[in-house]
């Protein structure tokens, strides 16, 4: 097992640990992500046709913005108790830690969503078919979310009122993750091969692993200075 491997498994570790103290926290992109989902049938329609078809844009909408939701707080109690600037000097590469730190974020407030997401999508009477290459989606695309929104939540940590900012910066940049994942769902659901767009997410998810750390750390650089 190599250091660097080791730095980013003992940050996946620590942040766990930490995570699970505040399970409050922890929680709400997981109400937030099944509120929504369910409250589309009683805004819309209890037609289990119109909500079979619209169901994977639904779906993936909530998971969207489900992630967003705890990315204000990613690096901010960091920050605040000073674990941030621990980080920055650590003889560990800073974007070994940023990884590990992503990772334990990703466990902890997307993973349960891809886990809920079959049965919001049988309760959204989804054709069963699509429901393998929604998780699916969902296990590509969510990574891909959680690390573009923690670039700007890395430039604006230093920003007391930085979560419209943070909205603003990011909304663009996951436009196309939540249009592939949604597609993908969608032909799978009604009998089209999804693998071409299912590609698509997988090199996007290549791309943000391999560049996204580096692009995090150097935001925190930029705002701890």
């Amino acid at each position: 097992m190599t250091e660097v491997l080791r730095a980013i498994i003992a940050q996946w570790q620590s942040d766990f640990r930490v995570a699970l103290r505040r399970w409050g926290e922890l929680a709400n992109p997981v109400i937030f992500f099944v509120a929504v989902t369910l409250l589309f049938p009683l805004s819309l329609s209890p037609d289990a046709a119109l909500l079979g078809r619209i169901a994977p844009g639904i779906i993936w909408v909530a998971a969207l913005f489900a992630v967003l939701l705890g990315q204000e707080s990613l690096f901010r109690p960091d920050l605040a108790d000073g674990t941030l600037e621990q980080m920055a000097i650590s003889r560990q590469p800073l974007m070994t830690l940023v990884f590990g730190k992503l990772l334990a974020h990703w466990t902890l407030s997307a993973l349960p969503l891809v886990l809920l997401s079959p049965m919001l999508a049988i309760a959204l009477a989804m054709p069963t078919a699509g429901i393998p290459t929604m998780m699916l989606s969902l296990l590509l695309g969510t990574p891909t979310l959680v690390v573009i929104s923690a670039i700007a939540a890395a430039l604006t940590v230093g920003l007391s009122r930085g979560g419209l900012l943070l909205s603003i910066l990011v909304v663009p940049l996951i436009v196309p993750v939540l249009i592939f994942g949604a597609r993908a769902t969608d032909l799978a659901a009604f009998g089209e091969e999804p693998g071409g767009v299912l590609y698509l997410l997988g090199a996007i998810l290549a791309l943000a692993l391999t560049l996204g750390p580096l692009a995090v750390a150097a935001a925190l650089r930029i705002s701890l200075d």
